[in-house]
């Protein structure tokens, strides 16, 4: 059943992958479309195409492989009729690609080619994209916070300690010298529903562990829902020492008041805006990431030679997110925890994609937006001296630099996968 439930994850993965995907081209192809600009083709995946439909002037079809995906428009780059006077590798991709560039606007009527757009419409079809993978993304996070709800601590009552016994003991039962536990001793019963702790109405269980820990010695009067009635208790903490957590993730031993009690662990569904705000998260997180990619990059291939474990919020290949699928699927956990994880982690791809298009460079999205503005920035120069209209931007200049660009994501996709396979990050640690 484990093998099978990994799979099934896996497939999961893949399937929401070549989803997010097939959404990024759509961000794309609608706008084209409703701009009048002609598309001959939307692909999802690459490698062989598995199937296809004509309709109208579109090819519509999926592709073997689903880790990519493009639509094919008429005049992605303003053409250029001069001939290259330079000789060499360079010069040959420059030339070449202005002569694919002529080909996609052999029988198209110019007025539909995309250098025709007006710079905004231009950047608007670029942006559909990423922006689509930034709607599912808050789509996801909305599901996962708002529906399905998040696992935390409640006011409900799990367990009542007997007796108090020292930090850190392995006991498990109480000896004859252990004083009771003053949520014992109160008449707390598993079950309760806290209501308010010393006269201050509590809404979570921090809120009322706050106030006992705050009060050791002091009694406390204690109103707790039981069975649908309302049950007035009081309780006195004792003075003990206990490990608490800081927001910084740090583990301190301190003196406080306890009262040997327990809370419930229940999904709670958050506000609304919680799945925006987890985007938001999410942006700063990737961009980090991408930022430090170089650095990353570099500590994955060290890590990956010498065996050492790796950084677990580090880059990941597909098969690094399929893998780690595959195992939340199989570990042994509520069906609805595993479904939260998978939705979280798709979320998360999201994000990734989102970021990662937006790098100013080509082939990616961000550097057609990067061409389009400085279109925008030319004729807006060129009218503020009086000038004649200035030529349409020659991207076909920055093929070579796309060409590394294309390499670099190859050599970066191929260390990763190496890594994935052979020094994975797991869930596990």
């Amino acid at each position: 059943m484990a093998v099978l439930a990994f799979v099934i994850g896996v497939l999961v993965v893949v399937i929401g992958l070549a989803l997010s995907i097939a959404l990024h081209e759509i961000g794309h192809l609608v706008p084209a479309k409703r701009f009048g600009v002609q598309t001959s083709r939307y692909m999802v995946g690459l490698g062989p195409v598995v199937w296809s439909k004509q309709i109208g002037e579109t090819e519509y079809g999926v592709k073997l492989l689903p880790i990519g995906g493009y639509i094919s428009m008429a005049g992605m780059y303003a053409p250029v009729r001069k001939k290259t006077r330079a000789r060499g590798v360079l010069a040959t991709l420059v030339q070449d690609a202005r002569d694919a560039n002529h080909e996609t606007l052999v029988g198209v009527d110019d007025s539909r080619a995309f250098y025709r757009l007006p710079v905004w419409k231009r950047i608007v079809v670029m942006l559909g994209g990423p922006f689509m993978n930034l709607l599912l993304a808050l789509v996801l996070f909305t599901v996962l916070y708002s529906g399905i709800g998040m696992n935390q601590t409640t006011t409900t009552i799990e367990a009542v300690s007997e007796c108090v016994m020292p930090a850190g003991s392995a006991a498990t039962e109480c000896g004859e010298d252990d004083p009771p536990a003053p949520a014992y001793a109160a008449g707390l019963r598993p079950g309760d529903r806290l209501l308010s702790v010393g006269g201050t109405d509590v809404a979570t269980f921090a809120e009322a562990s706050k106030i006992i820990q705050a009060n050791p010695g002091e009694p406390l009067s204690l109103e707790v829902m039981r069975d649908g009635v309302e049950v007035d208790l009081t309780i006195t903490p004792v003075l003990a020492e206990r490990e608490l957590a800081a927001e910084d993730g740090t583990v301190t031993t301190q003196e406080v008041g306890f009262a040997g009690m327990t809370a419930a662990v229940a999904r709670v569904q958050q506000p609304i805006w919680t799945g925006a705000e987890a985007t938001v998260d999410g942006l700063g997180r990737v961009a980090g990431i991408i930022l430090q990619l170089p650095v990353r990059l570099w500590d994955t291939a060290v890590d990956l030679f010498t065996g050492q474990e790796r950084d677990p919020d580090g880059p990941l290949s597909v098969v690094g997110v399929g893998r780690l699928a595959g195992e939340v699927a199989a570990a042994e956990a509520p069906i609805l925890d595993r479904v939260s994880a998978m939705v979280g982690l798709l979320a998360s791809v999201n994000i990734a994609l989102f970021v990662f298009n937006l790098i100013p460079l080509l082939p990616l999205d961000g550097g057609h937006v990067a061409i389009a503005l400085w279109d925008g920035i030319k004729r807006a120069w060129a009218r503020l001296r009086g000038a004649p209209e200035p030529a349409p931007a020659d991207a076909t200049r920055f093929v070579p630099v796309a060409l590394l660009v294309v390499v670099l994501m190859i050599g970066m996709g191929a260390l990763l996968f190496a890594a994935d396979i052979f020094n994975p990050i797991s869930i596990a640690g």
